[in-house]
């Protein structure tokens, strides 16, 4: 033995009986402890539509309309994706919320060239949502992909607006 063992071995010796016997149990319980299947986690799930709502605190509205007849509030949702996503960071209580599907937004358009435009804010807004558990389960409720959302409008009375591109996948 090393001089260094031998320095350990007075520790290990002076552990009583009872001592002993106590760090067996907690060892062979922390062991049998990882054999156990996991238990699923009761936490409330996204199946009901009563637990959006608390989650969100408010109902969700969904509608589509044509991006040409609201064009001048979706390009400027559009444009305003960096702010938006800044308030989507501070938001924690909605009155409202709203998702506007787009089936006519794409193809050449004003539309196609303010999201290129601002590919990085739209992209950063994405990342607000996913990161804002009010905002994300309202979307992930609907079955939206946050790849699809445009813009994001905030208006009066704690409400806002989601423009989502394409059709509504629930309809």
């Amino acid at each position: 033995m090393t001089s260094r063992t031998c320095a350990l071995m007075p520790a290990v010796t002076e552990i009583g009986g009872s001592e002993a016997k106590w760090m067996q149990v907690v060892a062979a319980l922390a062991f049998f402890m990882a054999l156990v299947p996991q238990v699923p986690l009761l936490a409330q799930g996204l199946d009901r539509e009563d637990a959006i709502e608390t989650i969100v605190g408010s109902e969700v509205d969904t509608k589509e309309e044509n991006a040409a007849s609201e064009s001048k509030r979706v390009l400027a949702a559009i444009s305003n994706a960096h702010n938006a996503a800044e308030e989507v960071r501070k938001a924690f209580n909605l009155n409202e919320l709203q998702i506007v599907f787009l089936p006519d937004l794409g193809g050449e358009s004003e539309f196609d060239e303010a999201i290129a435009k601002n590919e990085t804010e739209i992209e950063a807004l994405r990342q607000a949502i996913e990161g804002s558990a009010m905002f994300y389960h309202a979307v992930a409720s609907r079955s939206i992909d946050l790849n699809r959302i445009v813009g994001l409008e905030f208006g009066e009375n704690d409400t806002a607006t989601i423009f989502v591109e394409g059709e509504d996948p629930n309809k």
